[in-house]
């Protein structure tokens, strides 16, 4: 069971790349993917996260990275 603590910081990385990508905002839906794979990938490393909850996540940051391919400025 993944903490309370760390989904809770997950999913409001992912409200606000949904946010982002909602009004537009390309550049900050782009940081804000970054800034969630980067927290997912930490907290994978640091053992604080089971490998089934990291591979849930990191499915749904594939699925907008493949969303995100084509958005440029």
């Amino acid at each position: 069971m993944l903490k309370r603590r760390i989904r809770m910081e997950l999913d409001n990385l992912l409200n606000d790349l949904r946010m982002n990508l909602e009004n537009n905002y390309k550049d900050l839906a782009h940081d804000a993917l970054k800034k969630f794979q980067a927290t997912l990938d930490a907290y994978e490393a640091d053992g604080l996260m089971k490998e089934k909850d990291y591979i849930k996540y990191k499915k749904i940051a594939d699925d907008y990275s493949k969303k995100m391919e084509n958005y440029y400025h």
